[in-house]
């Protein structure tokens, strides 16, 4: 790093610091304001915010070493989100912007009536806010301090640093966007999302051509990976041309088909969840949550995939005795980029980490201020008080994310993590939109249990599961076991709670009939059809991702069959969105909205 790499870090901490805090007017009126922006985020903010927020400086990290430990198959572990991520398009986008809830653990008590459901509201806020939420944070962390420890970023100071001067480092870069997004809350955090995740984009693009070139081009670099590795490493499914178990794959077949059949659906973001549903509750309508749904998607898995992993395979060709390989991305960079260029990709992945920071600080906020602070502590508070404390629980939360980093180790180790512990309440989370019986207790058992399970299956000796596979396996049969259980020997929901939440969502399917006949409204979803979109968008995402992959790595088998499903899925997609059915009002009902006539 040069000086004058350094200016341009300095000028973008400058530039985001001022942005935020310009923007902060616009979160000062209520609570509303703080964490859903009012409710007027347009599509393009939203869905560009989402994607900045799954982008960390950890990402482009965890993908080189997945690449190198695993095989590009083993992206699976986060690729096969992308099913849960395109369901929350046609299913769940509407139904949480009609909800109008502020976070998502705020449905519970839409959803469900009671003391229980109060008891769930508040440990799910704190279960999300605290050990999760500062997880997370803790990882991100961390891969912020493997990046300031491989491009010797104090020593180009002049500086010797110790441990705790780089852990130190990364926390003050944290207060800084505890700053902005303190004082601006969500619209803060999203229109800097806006700009960072460009300048993040551009960064991962810049290493990734500069990496390839520096090997002589992809016709190079794809016979040196496979010569190094075998041929299997470059395949996108762990199978041998022979449909036969690759050998050199680094994923075994139970955790292959766990992250298929398994993993998108059991994990607690199954409906959507989070960071995702801050943004859908914010967007301006339900039209605009589901095109932010689908930019999201668009960014996350189309355009964002292979810059990631061409510079994990050149990591394997230039540095194969590398131990640690989420290393060889910021290695790459020190090694082959010029001052400026190495100051602006740099800078890119400061933009990176401080987007995902800004958004688990403002996310973690929400639910201590909405589902802790306000529900039990201040039900009354004037909103002036609600936005002072969103601004206190910001603090508060980048304290305990800061804490979480002195004991993470492994970007990948703790990835799996945090999907072990999000491991077990999926299915209640879909089915307690479509099905009137799921009650609190049951949520609250697969949430709880899941959480346990998932933690002492990971971390505890004696119950220690190695597979990752097997791992989701056990939390998903154990957690589904105690939360049946609970619903069979527990009543259901009261009418009154049942219906007014059917008549606030209107859901689809036979689950709300009673419904349906007591409050004289009709669903305003089509269930049927908007499965049979999502099967077509799964084409499309996944056969366009998988085109541009097999073009790039000289796999034009791959890339045509999959460009030819992908354009199976656009024309399907079309036809449905085209006949989309929508249910006609009987006579006497009234309360129809534009999305039923």
């Amino acid at each position: 790093m040069q000086q004058v790499d350094w200016l341009i870090v300095l000028l973008y901490l400058i530039g985001s610091m001022g942005l935020g805090l310009y923007l902060s007017r616009k979160a000062s009126g209520s609570l509303v304001d703080f964490f859903v922006s009012g409710r007027s985020l347009p599509w393009w903010l939203a869905g560009t915010s989402m994607a900045a927020t799954t982008f960390s400086i950890d990402t482009p990290l965890y993908i080189a070493g997945v690449v190198g430990n695993r095989g590009i198959a083993g992206n699976w572990e986060w690729w096969s989100f992308g099913i849960a991520h395109l369901v929350m398009i046609y299913i769940f986008a509407r139904l949480w912007r009609r909800s109008e809830i502020v976070t998502d653990a705020e449905l519970t008590e839409l959803r469900y009536g009671g003391r229980t459901a109060a008891i769930l509201r508040g440990t799910k806020a704190f279960l999300f806010a605290v050990p999760i939420n500062c997880i997370a944070i803790g990882y991100a962390m961390l891969a912020m301090i493997k990046v300031v420890d491989a491009l010797e970023l104090w020593q180009s100071l002049g500086i010797e640093p110790g441990e705790n001067l780089k852990i130190l480092s990364v926390v003050g870069v944290s207060v800084l966007v505890l700053i902005y997004s303190g004082f601006a809350g969500l619209w803060g955090v999203v229109t800097t999302d806006f700009f960072q995740f460009f300048l993040a984009l551009f960064g991962a693009i810049v290493v990734a051509i500069a990496a390839v070139s520096h090997v002589g081009g992809i016709h190079v670099l794809v016979p040196e990976v496979q010569q190094m590795t075998g041929h299997d490493i470059l395949s996108f499914f762990p199978i041998t041309d022979n449909f036969r178990w690759s050998e050199t794959a680094g994923i075994t077949a139970n955790t292959f088909f766990a992250y298929i059949f398994l993993q998108w659906w059991t994990f607690r973001r199954s409906d959507g969840g989070g960071e995702f549903v801050q943004r859908l509750a914010a967007s301006k309508d339900e039209a605009e949550a589901e095109k932010a749904a689908w930019l999201f998607n668009i960014l996350h898995y189309v355009i964002r995939t292979w810059p990631w992993i061409l510079v994990a395979l050149v990591a394997i060709v230039v540095y194969p005795d590398l131990s640690d390989r989420e290393l060889g991305y910021p290695k790459l960079m020190l090694d082959f980029l010029p001052p400026v260029m190495l100051g602006l990709v740099v800078t890119s992945l400061l933009a990176a980490f401080m987007s995902t920071v800004s958004t688990s600080i403002n996310w973690g906020a929400s639910y201590l201020t909405n589902d802790l602070y306000q529900r039990f502590i201040r039900p009354n508070a004037q909103q002036s008080e609600l936005v002072l404390a969103g601004r206190i629980a910001s603090v508060v939360v980048t304290a305990l994310g800061a804490m979480a980093a002195f004991f993470s180790q492994d970007v990948a180790t703790v990835f799996r993590l945090v999907i072990a512990i999000g491991t077990g309440p999926g299915l209640v989370l879909i089915l307690r939109w479509f099905w009137w019986r799921i009650n609190a207790i049951a949520e609250l058992t697969a949430m709880v249990g899941g959480f346990i399970v998932g933690l002492t299956t990971s971390i505890v000796p004696i119950i220690q599961i190695e597979e990752f596979g097997l791992r989701l396996l056990v939390t998903t049969i154990i957690t589904s076991v105690l939360w049946i259980t609970a619903l069979l020997v527990t009543p259901p929901e009261s009418e009154a709670t049942l219906d007014e939440f059917y008549r606030r969502v209107r859901p689809a399917g036979p689950g709300w009939q009673r419904q349906q006949e007591s409050t004289g409204l009709l669903p305003i979803q089509n269930l049927g059809q908007d499965i049979k979109r999502v099967f077509a968008a799964i084409l499309l995402l996944f056969g366009t991702m998988f085109a541009i992959g097999g073009f790039l790595l000289l796999q034009p088998l791959t890339g045509w069959v999959s460009l030819i499903i992908a354009v199976g899925g656009a024309m399907l997609l079309r036809q449905l969105n085209r006949k989309k059915a929508v249910p006609m009002p009987r006579p006497g009902l009234d309360d129809q909205d534009d999305d039923s006539k």
